[in-house]
């Protein structure tokens, strides 16, 4: 049996008074040996009295159910069909894990490190702004959900089951409250370990997991995959390749136009990451509550028009930290994260303007590289900006909107360090509009946001893949390319790690088709 209630802050924590709602409910005594689970859970903070949308499931027998994760693998073996996969993200990962389900065997190139050498290279990232272009936020076990937060909610209903991919999350590790809550999150803590339970349940499967693998090569024959390159050396005969190298991998973009497999140039969007004080946010949010046994640290979602484009929030994370994401020397990004209790002193999120590729210098139909070279000149601008180094430009948020360079900072989470700059004077002038006339309609949104105690950091250019892949939106394959599987955030068909655990489901659920009419 199903039931919903609005309640409190404070009676949502209540299992007394729970029980009781429960049983009026139901018409159940107080001693029956009902027990009730979560089903859903939300917060509706729209109005000063603060409720908590509560969903239950209840038991009167007395006994819940063991969880059902919806997930049915077989062990695979070397005369098994073989799919190979480029990227252990979370499409690729899942994609693997599909793979099983289906009796294929995954075979999965990573280019980067395994979680545990990755955490390393990302040390010396944050301490001595050394960039390993192999293994960074993006590139590693996991991709780049694995440091940067673990949000799992998707607006992508439609591209696949949301709550299949949520349950594969529990089983390998996660804890059911992602399937209860509205906004679920697991944290940039506890990913790492999950991630690898996957990795080792593939392997135990009968499947393959190979890390500091970089696809190099891909050899087509009458415009059909026969063929990829390993690290400029190994060769290994390919039917076929789901791709699911993720947002970052622009070496990959540039091999699929040298062997002519189509590409284009993508929307994408690039702003700055505004970091305010989780306690401002709070405030804001929950109409003056502070320090709140009661709820979550408050996030938000923004957004607006300006000049006729879209500005919004992305990725925000409650009680998270700023983060480096550059990919090369050269170079720098931001991005965020949050630990699994959301518990730093500061709130961050990406503050984004929608860019087009019809209005960036360059642009003509047949130039698949003009987003992505417009977002890597921002990024080596901001890297000159800042010094040369892994530090960032910055500037207050209400010094921003006025134009003037600030003199000093608040304490800023981003750990390699930021520089005072005038944002205005780097970044484009079309981004920096935008965000100016954004920023003070957020504030009518969010009286207080528009406060100098906030810090910009820039760039957020990371948003999403700058390059799209085409595909048949019925195989999933290469629109010219026979046996290619454009997959995930890379070529353009997910926005985050549900979106592309899903895609990598709907890829490997096209590649048995195509192996079962092929046959």
């Amino acid at each position: 049996m199903q039931v919903q209630f609005q309640f409190s802050p404070e009676e949502a924590k209540d299992d007394a008074f729970i029980r009781a709602a429960i049983c009026k409910e139901l018409n159940l005594k107080k001693d029956d040996p009902f027990v009730y689970k979560w089903r859903k859970r939300s917060i509706d903070a729209r109005k000063r009295e603060i409720k908590i949308n509560a969903g239950f499931e209840v038991f009167p027998d007395g006994k819940i159910p063991p969880f059902n994760a919806d997930f049915s693998p077989q062990k695979v073996s070397a005369d098994s069909k073989t799919v190979h996969i480029i990227g252990a993200g979370p499409a690729g990962l899942y994609a693997g894990l599909r793979a099983l389900e289906l009796g294929l065997k995954p075979v999965i190139f990573e280019r980067g490190k395994d979680v545990r050498s990755r955490r390393r290279d990302l040390a010396r990232l944050n301490k001595d702004h050394l960039v390993n272009s192999e293994s960074n936020y993006c590139f590693g076990e996991g991709g780049a959900g694995t440091y940067s937060d673990g949000k799992l909610y998707t607006r992508s209903k439609k591209r696949g089951d949301v709550m299949k991919a949520l349950k594969w999350f529990v089983h390998f590790g996660a804890h059911e409250d992602i399937i209860v809550d509205a906004h679920p999150h697991i944290g940039t803590n506890k990913l790492p370990r999950i991630i690898v339970a996957m990795r080792d349940f593939i392997r135990e499967y009968g499947g393959e997991v190979h890390f500091e693998s970089k696809l190099t090569g891909l050899e087509i024959q009458n415009g059909e995959v026969c063929k990829i390159e390993i690290n400029q050396a190994e060769k290994i005969p390919c039917k076929a390749l789901i791709l699911a190298t993720g947002h970052s991998a622009r070496d990959i973009f540039c091999l699929l136009q040298d062997k002519q497999v189509k590409i284009q140039a993508k929307a994408f969007a690039l702003g700055v990451r505004v970091e305010h004080t989780q306690a401002l946010i709070d405030e804001i949010q929950y109409h003056g509550r502070l320090n709140d046994a009661f709820l979550p640290p408050a996030s938000y979602a923004l957004v607006t028009q300006a000049e006729d484009k879209g500005v919004y929030s992305f990725c925000m994370c409650p009680g998270g930290i700023i983060a480096p994401c550059a990919t090369a020397a050269g170079e720098v990004v931001t991005n965020g994260w949050s630990p699994s209790r959301r518990n730093n002193p500061t709130s961050n999120s990406g503050i984004v303007v929608s860019v087009e590729p019809v209005e960036l210098p360059g642009y003509s139909e047949d130039n698949p590289f003009v987003s992505l070279k417009f977002q890597q000149e921002v990024e080596q601008a901001c890297w000159k900006a800042a010094g040369s180094t892994q530090a960032v430009p910055a500037q207050r948020l209400k010094d921003f909107v006025d134009g003037k360079k600030s003199k000093d900072f608040p304490r800023s989470s981003y750990q390699p360090g930021i520089v005072s700059v005038d944002l205005n004077t780097i970044l484009p002038d079309f981004i920096t509009r935008r965000l100016r006339k954004a920023f003070v309609d957020f504030d009518r949104k969010m009286k207080g946001f528009l406060t100098n105690d906030a810090v910009l950091h820039a760039p957020e250019s990371r948003t999403s893949s700058p390059v799209s892949v085409p595909r048949d939106p019925q195989t999933c394959m290469s629109v010219n390319t026979k046996g290619l599987f454009p997959c995930g955030e890379g070529a353009g068909y997910a926005g985050g790690i549900i979106s592309a655990a899903i895609d990598g489901m709907k890829c490997m659920d096209a590649v048995k088709s195509f192996y079962d009419l092929n046959s």
